[in-house]
């Protein structure tokens, strides 16, 4: 068993004012994700400078964040935000939703498109490789905030974490989304998409791997609390939110390549 390295989430405190090591990985996950972007912009529209993209970066952070905080109030736990709403508003204790936040962030794009000449999926192959080091920012503040961890195991490298009221060794779970949302992800698509693909490509291989590892994660992620497993006595909220992901990510590669089989 490994110890649980005692962070205290919040990591800067100014009289009343905190600042939460969460709120810190959102920022740090939309700052590389913009500095990357930065880097292959020429690529993608030669006559676009870095304020159109600031543009697009704050944009879609505007989805990710209204999105992921909307999306989990809906998908996860309406009854407790409709006794209290305000609890809405305390996002530094987490109640994020990837699933609301990627629909925040289509919305937008779909906005930002219209507005520039730009086709949905072509901003959205365009967006997609950057997403992982979000999501992977997101998960090492989970981490710090010693939420969303994983079933009892005897694993070597379990953990016991401080707010678990069992205090039992535990799946690092947001270690293992860390990993394949987050590192292996972004690694499949920067380098999918170094050379160019159909358009729809980028996107669907998106979904389709985030949907794939994600509904794997959930084996060993404890649902959450007020939910619990939905059917079978394992299918969590998660992984019916990742089925279609994962059959629509597949829907478009293979209409991608059907339409376009040779990139232009």
């Amino acid at each position: 068993m490994l110890p649980y390295p005692q962070i205290d989430p919040v990591a800067l405190a100014i009289g009343p004012l905190k600042i939460h090591w969460y709120g810190l990985m959102y920022l740090i996950g939309i700052g590389s994700a913009w500095w990357l972007a930065s880097r292959r912009l020429s690529r993608f529209e030669p006559s676009w400078n870095n304020e159109k993209l600031s543009d697009l970066v704050f944009w879609t952070a505007m989805g990710v964040i209204l999105g992921g905080r909307l999306g989990y109030v809906l998908f996860y736990d309406l009854a407790a935000y409709v006794a209290n709403p305000l609890l809405i508003f305390e996002v530094w204790k987490g109640g994020m939703s990837f699933h609301g936040g990627l629909l925040g962030v289509m919305l937008a794009t779909w906005w930002f498109g219209k507005r520039n000449g730009k086709s949905f999926f072509e901003l959205m192959d365009f967006i997609a490789p950057f997403v992982p080091i979000g999501l992977g920012a997101g998960r090492i503040g989970n981490f710090i905030n010693a939420e969303l961890w994983g079933k009892a195991s005897d694993v070597p490298w379990a953990m016991i974490f401080p707010t678990d009221p069992a205090q039992l060794p535990r799946h690092p779970s947001q270690l293992y989304q860390f990993a394949l949302e987050g590192v292996a992800l972004f690694l499949i698509l920067w380098v999918y998409s170094r050379k160019p693909r159909p358009t729809m490509a980028v996107s669907g291989l998106f979904a389709l791997c985030y949907g794939i590892f994600r509904f794997i994660v959930e084996f060993v992620r404890v649902p959450d609390a007020q939910l619990g497993y939905l059917a079978f006595g394992w299918l969590t909220m998660g992984q019916v939110l990742c089925m279609p992901m994962i059959l629509g990510g597949l829907g478009l590669m293979v209409w991608a390549y059907r339409r376009q089989p040779q990139p232009a």
